[in-house]
């Protein structure tokens, strides 16, 4: 299956979902650990490394024009714009959510 996102056509097949999954867990376990302190567990580590993906390309690299660009693969590029994007949804998640559950030292 081919879809076009800005006039570019990505190809949605198991090696590009694999990526997308890959990248989500290494920005979402990056990012919850730097933003909140702790992980979230390795399913919504993906699914905020996936919701950072699509955040930090959409608007920081579409409607900001921000982009990072790093010589070698271009798999770090996206891990660094995916972690950006994530852990600005996290930051804001934890500036506007409750204060929830907090466990107590005993």
């Amino acid at each position: 299956m081919v879809i076009s996102v800005n006039g570019s056509p990505i190809t949605l097949d198991l090696d590009t979902i694999l990526l997308w999954v890959l990248v989500g867990l290494v920005a979402g376990f990056l990012a919850s650990h730097i933003a909140l302190g702790h992980g979230l567990g390795l399913f919504w580590d993906i699914i905020v490394g996936i919701l950072g993906a699509l955040f930090g390309g959409i608007v920081l690299a579409g409607m900001l024009h921000f982009s990072i660009a790093i010589a070698g693969h271009p798999i770090i590029s996206s891990i660094i714009m995916a972690f950006i994007g994530a852990g600005i949804l996290l930051l804001i998640l934890r500036l506007f959510g409750g204060r929830g559950y907090r466990r107590r030292a005993y």
